[in-house]
This record gives C-alpha cells, sequence and structure tokens, in this order.
C-alpha cells in the first residue's frame, strides 16, 4: 500500500513555545479515509498543515525528526511543489478566499497549474456539484453564509484533484445535508483513489466511512486498537423553565430579514429573558442576517425590531474578528472594564477551561480554543442579550458540554440566550427552536420538554 504521508520521531515547536504541538511522532498515512480525532489543542491541525509544508515553512518554529509527503521530504521541497499533490481546506473558510466570485474562487487553483481552459471549467462545474453548491457558482463570496463558504473551499480545493485531500473541521458549518453529502464525496473520492485525511469534532457519520483512526493528545499519536469511531455523548444539561412572568428581552414586528432583498419573514415573533432559543436552518437561508438584525447592526428590510436589554453580547461565525489583544485574559478583563463590571476575568475562564491558555496570544490558539476565548470574552461582565453564531465550531465534546454549562448559568442569571446552530446536541438543550423553513420562521415546540430529557 503506498505511503502518501509519514514521519519518523518527529517534534514541532510554533515559535516562542515551551511545549512541542507534536512529540515524537511516528506514523504513515496510506489510501483510504483516516480520521483524526482528539481534544482541541492536542495537535491535528498542526499534523495537518505539516502534510503540506506550512509547518514549519510558513509559521515558523522548531522541527525536530524526518517527514515525507508522497517522498518528497517536507523540510527540502517548497509549499508550492507540495501543492501539487496536496490540497487542504483550513479550519476558517473564510480566510482561504481569494476572488470575490464563486467561479473564480474555484478556477483559481487550477489556473495556478496552467489547465487548459475546458477542462477547467469541467472541473469547476464538477467540483460544485458534489459539494451540492452548483447554484452558488454566480454568487459573490460576501454573500454566501458560513456553510456555504465552507462548501466553496472544498469545491476550490476538489477542483485540483489532489492524491491526498486535507480537511480540517469540514462539518463544522454544514448543516445536516450538507454533512451528509460531504462523507457521500469523501466515501467516493476514496473509490477513486483520493487519500483523505480528515480532522473533526463531529464525529456522528464518520465512524460509517472511515477506514483509521489517528488520535491525537496532547501532541502524542497513537491508533486505537478496533474499527470505528466512539461518539462520547453530552451530559444531560438542567435547564430551569422559564418563568411566566419574565420580561420579553426583544421582538419583531412582521420583520423582512435580509440585505436589501428579504430571506424570509418573521411574522410576530419574540424571546424572553432567561430564554435559550435555538435558531435552525438549512444553510444560506438567513440565520447569521436574522442574528444580526435582532443584535442592531443592519437595518430589517421591513418591519421593526425592539429590544429590551441594555447589554448585547454577539460572536460572529468568525471569532478571530473578535480578538486583537495580547492574551486571552485582556481580552476578557478589556469587556469587563468597558461594562464598569465587577467581575473577576478568572470566573469565565474557568467556566471556559482556559486557565492554562489565559495568558496566551488567541491567534496562536487552535481553533476550538480560539472559539472558547471569543465566547468568554464577549460573554464575561452579564450580558442581557447573548447573540452566538454557531458558537460550537471547532470544540470538541468537553468544550460543547461548557458552552451549554454557560448558556444555563446565564439563562438563570435572567439573560435571553439566541444561538444559531446546526449541533443537534446544542439545538436538544434549548427551551424551544425558531426554524427557518423556506420564506418564514416557524417558533418551535421545545425539544427538551422536562428538565434533563433527551431528545
Amino acid at each position: 500500500m503506498a505511503t502518501h504521508l509519514a514521519l519518523d520521531r518527529l517534534s514541532y515547536w510554533y515559535p516562542l513555545t515551551d511545549n512541542p504541538a507534536l512529540d515524537d511522532v511516528s506514523l504513515r498515512i496510506g489510501e483510504g479515509i483516516t480520521a483524526v480525532t482528539g481534544p482541541s489543542g492536542g495537535g491535528k491541525s498542526t499534523l495537518l498543515r505539516l502534510a503540506i509544508g506550512l509547518v514549519p515553512h510558513f509559521h515558523g518554529g522548531r522541527i525536530r525528526g524526518r517527514a515525507t509527503v508522497h517522498g518528497h521530504d517536507i523540510l527540502r521541497t517548497p509549499t508550492r511543489l507540495l501543492a501539487h499533490g496536496v490540497g487542504i481546506v483550513f479550519q476558517d473558510p473564510e480566510m482561504q478566499t481569494v476572488f470575490q466570485s464563486v467561479d473564480r474562487e474555484i478556477a483559481f487553483g487550477l489556473e495556478n497549474l496552467n489547465t487548459p481552459r475546458p477542462v477547467m471549467l469541467e472541473r469547476v462545474a464538477w467540483a460544485l456539484d458534489v459539494c451540492g453548491a452548483g447554484h452558488l457558482r454566480e454568487r459573490r463570496i460576501a454573500t454566501l453564509s458560513g456553510g456555504e463558504r465552507q462548501r466553496v473551499a472544498i469545491a476550490s480545493v476538489l477542483a485540483m484533484r489532489p492524491g491526498l485531500l486535507v480537511l480540517d473541521e469540514p462539518l463544522s458549518q454544514l448543516d445536516g445535508a450538507g454533512a451528509d453529502g460531504l462523507l457521500a464525496i469523501c466515501q467516493t473520492l476514496r473509490d477513486e483513489g483520493i487519500t483523505i485525511l480528515i480532522a473533526e469534532h463531529r464525529l456522528a457519520g464518520l465512524g460509517e466511512i472511515v477506514d483509521h483512526r489517528l488520535d491525537l493528545i496532547g501532541g502524542r499519536a497513537a491508533w486505537p486498537d478496533g474499527p470505528g469511531i466512539s461518539i462520547a455523548e453530552l451530559p444531560a444539561q438542567v435547564l430551569s423553565p422559564v418563568a411566566a412572568d419574565m420580561p420579553i428581552a426583544w421582538r419583531c414586528h412582521n420583520v423582512a430579514v435580509g440585505i436589501s432583498t428579504p430571506l424570509f419573514e418573521t411574522g410576530d415573533c419574540s424571546q424572553h429573558h432567561g430564554e435559550f432559543v435555538a435558531l435552525v436552518g438549512s444553510n444560506g437561508t438567513g440565520k447569521t442576517t436574522l442574528l444580526r438584525t435582532v443584535a442592531g447592526l443592519i437595518p430589517p428590510v421591513a418591519g421593526s425590531v425592539d429590544r429590551w436589554a441594555d447589554r448585547i453580547a454577539y460572536l460572529p461565525q468568525n471569532p478571530g474578528a473578535l480578538l486583537y489583544r495580547s492574551s486571552v485574559r485582556l481580552e476578557i478583563e478589556t469587556t469587563l472594564k468597558r461594562r464598569r463590571s465587577a467581575d473577576e476575568p478568572g470566573d469565565i475562564i474557568d467556566a471556559m477551561a482556559l486557565r492554562d491558555v489565559a495568558d496566551k496570544y488567541p491567534r496562536d490558539l487552535s481553533s476550538g480554543q480560539r472559539q472558547r476565548a471569543a465566547i468568554a470574552a464577549v460573554c464575561a461582565g452579564a450580558p442581557r442579550l447573548v447573540l452566538l453564531d454557531e458558537p460550537t465550531r471547532g470544540m470538541d465534546t468537553a468544550a460543547r458540554a461548557r458552552l451549554i454549562a454557560l448558556i444555563r448559568s446565564l439563562t438563570q442569571d435572567g439573560a435571553a440566550v439566541l444561538v444559531a446552530t446546526h449541533d443537534p446536541e446544542l439545538i436538544g438543550s434549548a427551551h424551544r427552536t425558531l426554524t427557518i423553513d423556506g420564506e418564514r420562521l416557524v417558533d418551535g415546540v421545545t425539544p427538551r420538554q422536562t428538565v434533563g430529557a433527551r431528545r
């Protein structure tokens, strides 16, 4: 069996760090689909970056040992040459786009490979179709939702038909249909001879298609015995019922949600203080736009929005846009200072398990750690209305459990929490759902009618 990626006693340290991100790792990645699992910060993204030479050529740092991709020594081969046989989709698709239009974005890699135009057009159409994104071909990147951008990022790499396809958290922003479609794509590509290395926390469905599993914990690698992937269940979280006399936090009066052109209408909907509501719907239906409308960041196309909350916390899909201080602790302290809050930063640092990275630069963290840092920064200081857009992106099971516990604490203190998500466990923890169904917003029954019950 051919070896596509080989590491021999390899250790790697990012710049200005004492602990290795990869610690004496030896492995062989051959044909088929290999799932890389493990907690946030365990080294998954570092291994994937190594496969295309970004570690160490782009990130710098120190490296020891040997690594080869398709027989090429990573330390001696420029990344532009490694890219001919390896394609990578990063955790943050927002950071991967170059052009403003979808069709140009998909064609960009092919242009760099000097692909003949007829072949290029055929590849672009094929890649969009297999990703369920053919309808996005004429769209501008800026108009896409997070899930739609993720599909485009995957299509742009698939179009080049790499021998090794590297996917970092590809399911994190996809709806159920999109996730199922991507898993089916992976099976098809495997059957066509493409090797796939996929790092993921959303493990449902992966166990049915993977050929191999690699665990990375604390930078150390292990191949678990036995086939398949075990999926850790989130512990049931106790949500107190919303008191009947709790005041309303916000209300939409027949709002047409969209930017210049309506996507859907809300009718008359509202949320009470002390209530956790999950906002659900397929990719591109307008969840982010509704969150931004409720926050007051964009005006409705028609109708009106009333708010009765003295402080609104908003987490966008890309948490990196919020983090600009030199440490996680300073990010939280800045929020508390602006809100003139007497709360100690250590409280929410502990709530989101950030003690070990509290004094680190946020952009040096893993995706899951950075997500937790952004949540801590926006939720510090007792906000009254909390709006979270895909907050479990990049999070492992333990981190998702901590987020649900934080939401429980916020609602117990009287905050209204509105979360746009595809995460079924997060949805199942909500008091009720708001579902975008075509051109209307449907107020759903509570997914958990009794305390501790599961769907």
